[in-house]
């Protein structure tokens, strides 16, 4: 998973960054942003779920068997997990957020934290089991 931090969210700033993590055919799960309604002229299908208050579906069932395929719960779950680490800094200037988001992919990514890791990271000595 990459994280980036991004000027705002329009169209010109979204789009090419999906365009780029997907390939064309893939589907393409999203809230019903406005920036995200011309995916499907990009090769990708896109499906969307409504948050608008009043409105909100969170997930849908496209096909009716039952299953409801089209959320972005996963995505979310990632984002909460960025902001529960951001605030333990009571607050991060935004010059400095792509470092801070680039220490929480390193962590999101790795998976596992080990005792040396923990080691190293508090400047002590690998330990050989």
């Amino acid at each position: 998973m990459q994280f980036e931090v991004v000027a705002n969210s329009t169209r010109n700033q979204l789009e090419p960054k999906v365009l780029k993590a997907t390939k064309p055919g893939t589907t393409v799960n999203t809230d019903e942003w406005v920036a995200y309604h011309h995916l499907a002229d990009t090769d990708r299908r896109h499906v969307s779920v409504c948050h608008a208050p009043g409105q909100s579906v969170w997930a849908r069932d496209l096909d009716g068997d039952g299953i409801r395929e089209v959320h972005n719960n996963t995505l979310e779950g990632i984002w909460t997990g960025v902001r529960n680490f951001l605030r333990v800094f009571r607050g991060v200037n935004k010059i400095y957020l792509q470092q801070y988001l680039a220490i929480h992919e390193w962590a999101y990514n790795l998976k596992t934290i080990t005792m040396n890791l923990l080691r190293v990271l508090c400047g002590g000595t690998q330990f050989a089991p």
